[in-house]
């Protein structure tokens, strides 16, 4: 077994770290809640969940973002997203809009075409209210589904204390990453799904890995106090953990600022999901598989004290 190069007491700090996290989670329901009273709906859903057009149009002079949303605006358009492709100098935009008629939308573009020098539809997406929902709904289904089938495996590997401490780790992740939309109302569309998934994926593996190293130790060393032996099995494993994340966060980095606009949900979801998902493998897994181990100590020294 590895000596470890560092020899931090995470869990001297665990209180510190639980009320950390606690605070984050009462942000998010807050969050949550406001912006279903601001905004009708928890998140910022995007049109692959609400129904809606996606048009990319290039004009033949530059335009600005508030001239384009003032035109959908005096049409009677509401709560259109305008972002403008930097390198074009102003000429080409992706305009996000709730769903309108194909007449409609036609009308408003000839007429920003006429203040702009004319303009060339690049491409055009639309999804029906109806598609919308389904997703919405299948969304949901599959974040569901796979949770069921985490803790069914977890449960399987590891003797239930641990099941419970990583799946409430993941948990933890889940929730705070759609904290993070909620709190600065990103848009939140179907790669969103995809990216939660995968933080599915990298926080249990990483909970597994520091569980792994526990449970060696737990066989090896049984007579070692099992707040040191827990601090030692995270140390252990903390040079092949920052390596992990460095890496994998260096590569989203560089999809996040070189990948183009239309994956930018994507990265920053799998960033906050990794960052996360590093966070709660050692400082909320841990504490809590120590807490419940801890309790049932308790109640067991409760036990033999009645029972004498």
């Amino acid at each position: 077994m590895n000596e470890a190069r560092f020899h931090f007491p995470f869990m001297r700090w665990r209180k510190y770290w639980i009320a950390l996290s606690t605070v984050l989670l009462v942000v998010t329901v807050a969050a949550l809640i406001v912006n279903t009273a601001t905004l009708g709906m928890p998140l910022n859903f995007g049109i692959d969940f609400t129904g809606g057009t996606l048009v990319d149009v290039k004009f033949g002079k530059p335009a600005a973002l508030a001239d384009i949303r003032a035109t959908y605006e005096a049409h009677g358009v509401r709560d259109i997203v305008v972002q403008a492709f930097e390198s074009s100098g102003n000429r080409e935009f992706k305009l996000t809009t709730p769903a309108i008629s194909e007449d409609e939308e036609v009308k408003i573009l000839e007429e920003l075409g006429k203040k702009f020098g004319g303009y060339e539809l690049v491409s055009k997406d639309k999804v029906s209210p109806v598609i919308g929902s389904e997703l919405r709904r299948d969304a949901i289904l599959a974040v569901g589904l796979a949770t069921v089938a985490m803790i069914v495996y977890l449960t399987i590997r590891f003797e239930i204390r641990f099941a419970i401490a990583a799946i409430a780790a993941m948990l933890h992740d889940i929730l705070l990453t759609v904290g993070t939309f909620a709190v600065f109302r990103l848009p939140v569309d179907t790669s969103f799904v995809v990216a939660v998934l995968t933080v599915y994926g990298y926080s249990v593996n990483d909970t597994i890995i520091i569980f792994d190293r526990i449970r060696e130790r737990l066989h090896a060393r049984r007579k070692e106090p099992l707040e040191e032996l827990i601090n030692v099995s995270i140390n252990q494993t903390l040079s092949r953990t920052i390596n992990t994340v460095v890496t994998v966060l260096l590569a989203l980095f560089a999809v996040l600022i070189f990948g183009g606009s239309s994956i930018h949900v994507l990265a920053l979801a799998l960033i906050v999901g990794i960052v996360l998902g590093t966070y709660s493998s050692i400082f909320v897994a841990s504490p809590v598989y120590l807490y419940l181990v801890q309790r049932s100590e308790r109640r067991a020294q409760a036990r033999i004290a009645r029972a004498s």
